[in-house]
């Protein structure tokens, strides 16, 4: 018996219900799936078919215009964690997409599997983490992934995706805008043991009490992790609205060392061959944005100046009008282009 629900098109259906901030407007059809094969069932029908389709999961990383989506969305909401295998080199685990990634992440540290403990109080599915390489506190999802289950919608199969296949980036993926795959399970290669791997970020060795290469127990990391996002509004709550959010709204611009040389003294790191990277939210706020700069019903968080939130009252026009404001302030004042890490979907700035 099938466990997929398709609900017809009606005004009340509205896709605010399904995102982090709280915004967007209806769907044309809604269907959920519990099971792998459902979802990929009905990507393959919309595709026969040619119907615009939209799959969420989390709903963590999404801006959904005010007019919806007028095609069918699908709701993933696929379950399970299970070790596929064990050797030498670590513990395989293999996640289901709509599992909740923060579930799975307690399991690890439960379960003593070091590797994603940093990743903790991220909001969204396990099946998101790869599409934008979702990294925080010096971990990322590339770093443990050994492989993504993916239905290939051109090929009409499922593939078994490698993360060279991947090309994971910097907050990127072969995933992101692009529809051509549905991601259906991750495995992650973590090490068995009851300590974290090396702390590589600075502002969670300093909360530590330790300096950058420390290992701490998982428990600690974890704990620490959850109550540094959560001074930042970066973990979900539904009675504070710094929470309503997509988390970080912008990414940190990479720049080449020679324009970057022109701009004078500022925070930063070292990027990819001999770029660097600048803190989006330095820019933001010496371009004149400081936590609490508010739009019509949204504002920047008053806990993070890279979170743009819905106050309760907010459109997505209004969230994205205070989203231009600011990537052109920044611009004026500095050069430097900020970039939307969300996926935008039927809207834009």
């Amino acid at each position: 018996m099938s466990d997929v629900t398709h609900t017809p098109p009606a005004p009340e259906i509205s896709l605010a219900a399904y995102t982090t901030l709280r915004l967007g407007g209806p769907a044309g059809t809604l269907t959920t799936a519990v099971h792998t094969d459902e979802a990929v069932a009905a990507v393959r029908a919309a595709t026969a078919a040619g119907r615009r389709l939209l799959v969420l999961a989390g709903g963590s990383n999404v801006v959904i215009g005010d007019d919806g989506f007028d095609g069918e969305v699908l709701l993933l909401r696929t379950r399970g964690i299970e070790v596929a295998g064990e050797d030498d080199s670590g513990v395989l685990v293999r996640v289901a997409a709509g599992e909740p990634w923060d579930d799975f992440v307690s399991y690890a540290v439960t379960n003593g599997l070091s590797g994603v403990e940093c990743l903790s109080g991220i909001p969204g599915a396990a099946g998101s983490t790869p599409i934008q390489n979702v990294g925080a506190y010096g971990q990322e999802v590339a770093h443990t992934i050994e492989a993504v289950h993916a239905y290939d919608r051109r090929a009409d199969e499922i593939r078994v995706m490698t993360p060279a296949e991947c090309r994971f980036g910097y907050r990127t993926s072969v995933f992101k805008h692009d529809d051509r795959y549905l991601v259906t399970a991750v495995d992650f290669r973590l090490a068995r043991a009851h300590e974290s791997a090396p702390i590589r970020y600075a502002e969670l060795a300093r909360e530590l009490g330790g300096s950058a290469g420390d290992r701490v127990p998982l428990g600690h990391a974890r704990d620490t992790v959850l109550k540094l996002r959560a001074g930042k509004g970066m973990v979900l709550d539904p009675e504070d609205r710094d929470t309503w959010s997509v988390g970080s709204f912008f990414t940190n611009p990479v720049v080449p060392a020679a324009f970057f040389a022109t701009l004078g003294e500022m925070p930063h790191w070292p990027g990819a061959d001999g770029s660097v990277k600048i803190p989006a939210a330095w820019l933001i706020e010496h371009a004149g944005f400081p936590k609490g700069f508010a739009g019509d019903g949204v504002a920047i968080s008053g806990k993070h100046t890279l979170a743009l939130t819905n106050r309760g009252a907010g459109t997505t026009s209004a969230l994205l009008d205070l989203a231009r404001t600011i990537r052109d302030g920044v611009h004026a004042r500095f050069g430097v282009e900020l970039h939307p890490e969300p996926v935008l979907i039927d809207c834009a700035i």
